[in-house]
């Protein structure tokens, strides 16, 4: 059936798998897309929203890149806000509320137009390994699809087990079956693996609901979206969340079944995410809080299908009903769905490398929750990496590796593969030293001209940014070299309440004071001059008052990426013996030699590895 060899196999048809197929398609390679079911490429299985703190600067990430995650999100967006926007812009992060059957269906669209990419329905059962190095995949029907590379991106499917209550059944989510084999097969190998766990809250009808108790949440006045691309275009009309809260009674009601709960009673032993716990789990640690927030969200523009965000959980279905009907606007509800947990097998990512290739096997790539991530931002990016690297290996050209300083994709990946995670890794702006230089607004920047360098980013999307680039960097020049008198100046100044000058100024003085902003700046004939000559749009007027007001901090930021690119430079022999160190601690030597770090750099952040050690090491490569 399968006569030909594929460059790249990714099985799996998650944000994770989605990703590494378009990349490694779009890179010129025959690449084979294995899912169990074709019905739900991309599906939503969470939450219908992308983005949010720290994530949304990944999807712009990803789309810079020339990843797919932004424009499906922007196409299918029923709701946009950006989040965070009382603080710096490093915190500024953009999020959607997403129509779940349009996001899947523009995902398969997408896919289906990308040359060079097949599909096949099937479980994938394991793989084909000779001499450490990957040849294919066998299938449930007895099926072997062999390839050059081998992307496993398997979400929650690899031997997932349903909590609901006291009830408990094998599933990758509601509604469909789990896969088995290939963990069974990768430990055979010798990988390690482990078990994790994950939750989703009850889906029910908005019908039955009372919005006129609950608060409104809307979108932002003026939207913006997330594609750096002109194909998509901010949303004219949005439909609104709303939120209400639990109480005293709701936790009382969820309490009297923690008896029949698979968290408590010990039927789950494995670690959920610590961001995004369950309701049971939120009442059980902050049991001081009488209420916590639920945000009830559309499943999109026409469904009367409602996600209740906040109330996740495995508790009996009765007792979930019961809690639920007592909350403000929900005494009426109706189910669709009863919430659950699940778990899951994973792959403790320190066995990977920084392309998420595998140390044990030549061309296996991890991508998703399999490396112990949550979230469809976290997962779409390890695809989008794992399907370029595998892509680059097939074309034997140099790995597409992101530095920390680079992007949110290179922090998360560098944390995962050093530090190893125990519970489900969720990405946040504090993970990042360099978030300063890590915005959602200059992601173009930053990736752009990388993803193009290898022939992913198009040469439009490449001119775009130069223009961006070229009109921002011209508009911070003109505010460095032009001055406005006092006559000018001061009525802005006085309405802000700022102190008024004495003398003639340069307007990157005025414009650098925090109380002001554009808007104020555009009171001034020669900058509204300005602006209207070169035809500047919104996006470059933002990236111009970005780097006025914050040069100062973007400046220390690059200085110090700068010195922690003095120890990346400094590479460590593969087959290193660590042994021979005497002076290295016993811990160290042990996580060095798990780990086996590539850089310094990367050494010094493994826990346990002191800064002693990274003296010694240092030492002994004469530095």
């Amino acid at each position: 059936m399968f006569l030909e060899k594929y460059d790249v196999i990714v099985v799996g048809a998650g944000h994770a798998g989605c990703e590494a197929a378009a990349a490694a398609a779009n890179l010129g390679c025959k690449t084979l897309l294995v899912t169990m079911s074709l019905q739900n490429i991309a599906q939503m299985s969470c939450n219908p929203a992308m983005g949010g703190i720290a994530k949304g600067q990944i999807v712009r990430e990803i789309d810079a890149i020339g990843g797919y995650s932004g424009i499906v999100s922007d196409k299918t967006a029923i709701q946009f806000k950006m989040l965070n926007k009382s603080k710096g812009p490093a915190m500024w992060s953009p999020r959607v509320q997403s129509d779940r059957m349009r996001f899947s269906e523009e995902w398969r669209l997408m896919l289906e137009q990308t040359p060079n990419l097949d599909f096949y329905q099937e479980m994938a059962s394991g793989v084909i390994v000779e001499n450490n190095k990957i040849v294919g995949i066998k299938t449930a029907l007895g099926l072997s699809i062999y390839g050059k590379s081998v992307v496993l991106t398997n979400g929650t499917f690899l031997n997932g087990l349903i909590h609901i209550g006291d009830k408990q059944f094998g599933g990758g989510r509601a509604g469909e079956s789990a896969s088995f084999g290939i963990t069974e097969e990768l430990v055979k190998i010798g990988f390690e693996a482990g078990r994790m766990k994950t939750g989703t809250p009850p889906r029910v009808d908005g019908r039955s609901l009372d919005y006129s108790k609950m608060s409104v949440e809307g979108g932002d006045i003026n939207p913006s979206k997330f594609s750096y691309s002109d194909i998509t275009s901010p949303l004219t009309v949005q439909r609104d969340c709303h939120m209400t809260y639990t109480s005293p009674l709701v936790h009382n009601l969820l309490r009297e079944g923690f008896e029949r709960s698979p968290m408590f009673n010990g039927r789950i032993k494995s670690l959920g995410p610590r961001y995004c716990p369950s309701i049971e789990d939120k009442i059980n640690r902050f049991a001081d809080k009488d209420r916590h927030q639920l945000f009830v969200e559309p499943e999109g523009w026409n469904t009367v299908e409602v996600y209740v965000n906040g109330f996740s959980t495995s508790l009996p279905e009765d007792v979930q009903f019961k809690a639920l009907r007592s909350v403000a606007g929900f005494e009426n509800v109706k189910f669709f769905r009863a919430g659950y947990a699940i778990e899951y097998d994973y792959f403790p990512p320190t066995q990977l490398k920084h392309t998420l290739e595998t140390k044990l096997v030549d061309g296996l790539y991890f991508a998703g929750q399999i490396n112990g991530t949550t979230g469809y931002e976290e997962a779409a990016s390890q695809g989008l990496i794992a399907g370029i690297n595998a892509a680059l290996k097939v074309k034997e050209q140099e790995p597409f590796i992101l530095k920390r300083d680079e992007a949110y994709i290179g922090v998360l990946i560098d944390d995962l593969i050093t530090k190893g995670t125990e519970e489900p890794y969720r990405m946040f702006t504090s993970r990042a030293e360099y978030r300063t230089l890590l915005r959602q607004d200059n992601a173009d920047f930053r990736l752009t001209p990388k993803s193009f360098e290898i022939g992913l980013a198009s040469e439009a999307r490449m001119r775009r940014m130069e223009e961006k680039f070229s009109k921002s960097g011209a508009m911070v020049d003109f505010v460095k070299e032009t001055s406005v008198t006092i006559a000018e100046a001061n009525p802005v100044l006085r309405a802000k309440e700022t102190s008024e000058v004495t003398q003639s100024d340069k307007m990157f003085k005025i414009f650098s004071r925090p109380q002001i902003d554009m808007q104020d700046m555009m009171q001034f004939d020669k900058i509204r001059e300005y602006v209207s000559t070169h035809e500047l749009d919104q996006e470059i007027l933002e990236q111009t008052e970005i780097q006025v007001k914050y040069s100062g901090y973007i400046e220390k930021e690059r200085n110090n990426a700068e010195k922690l690119h003095r120890l990346e430079d400094i590479h460590i022999p593969e087959n290193f013996d660590y042994d021979k160190l005497k002076s290295l601690s016993y811990e160290a030597k042990e996580k060095l030699k798990k780990i086996r770090p590539v850089t310094i750099s990367q050494a010094s952040r493994i826990s346990g590895v002191s800064p002693n050690d990274i003296s010694v090491l240092l030492v002994f490569m004469g530095r």
